[in-house]
């Protein structure tokens, strides 16, 4: 049975989804979440394409939402490993 991996981009969103591009290569159920919006810029597009190819969505949970905090406890919860970055 594949662990379940979440890694939440918090303080370093370009290196969480380096990480999360990574652990694609892994037998592992991956979620990536990130604390507000995720990465726009050109280091991150080559990480999120990665993990479009392997088939991963990241979950941007954006400030306004007043239930990102369940969401993100659910996931937390539903994990075997939490990676914050």
């Amino acid at each position: 049975m594949p662990k379940k991996i979440l890694i939440l981009a918090a303080s370093k969103p370009v290196e969480a989804l380096r990480v999360a591009a990574g652990l694609t290569l892994s037998d592992a159920e991956l979620q990536v979440m990130s604390l507000g919006a995720l990465p726009d810029c050109e280091q991150a597009q080559s990480q999120l394409e990665a993990l479009e190819f392997a088939e991963v969505a990241p979950q941007a949970l954006p400030a306004s939402d007043p239930g990102r905090w369940t969401t993100l406890a659910r996931a937390v919860m539903a994990s075997d490993a939490v990676y914050v970055i």
